[in-house]
């Protein structure tokens, strides 16, 4: 059986971590609300990070709702993304989103993460 944790070996937890996956992005999955970028990481595992500014999400409770939501579909979906580091980027309006909508959108991006990247290595 598979673990569904959130390690901290899952996340982007350093600026130079932030860094290397915007200035070698080779993975871009762009949506209304949000844009992922993303980069190899040369582990067996896929790691995780957040860009949500104040500009484009108002309120500290709507930012830490969207990371929450997004973090635990992350953490549900890990084992079938592909070995990159992650970087969501959320854009405007994305707070006006519904739980239930936010899980839909997620859900698509890591699709089109997994067919992109499927692209890109073959």
């Amino acid at each position: 059986m598979s673990e569904f944790k959130y390690p901290r070996e899952l996340r982007l937890l350093t600026g130079g971590d932030f860094q290397q996956v915007f200035d070698n992005v080779s993975l871009k999955v762009p949506d209304r609300h949000i844009l992922i970028l993303a980069r190899p990481n040369g582990l067996d595992h896929p790691r995780l990070g957040f860009v949500i500014s104040k500009k484009n999400v108002r309120h500290a409770v709507k930012r830490n709702r969207v990371r929450r939501i997004m973090r635990e579909s992350f953490r549900l979906n890990q084992h079938n993304l592909p070995p990159v580091d992650i970087l969501i980027m959320a854009r405007k309006g994305i707070d006006e989103l519904e739980k239930d909508e936010l899980h839909r959108l997620a859900k698509k991006c890591w699709s089109r993460l997994r067919k992109k990247a499927k692209q890109a290595s073959t």
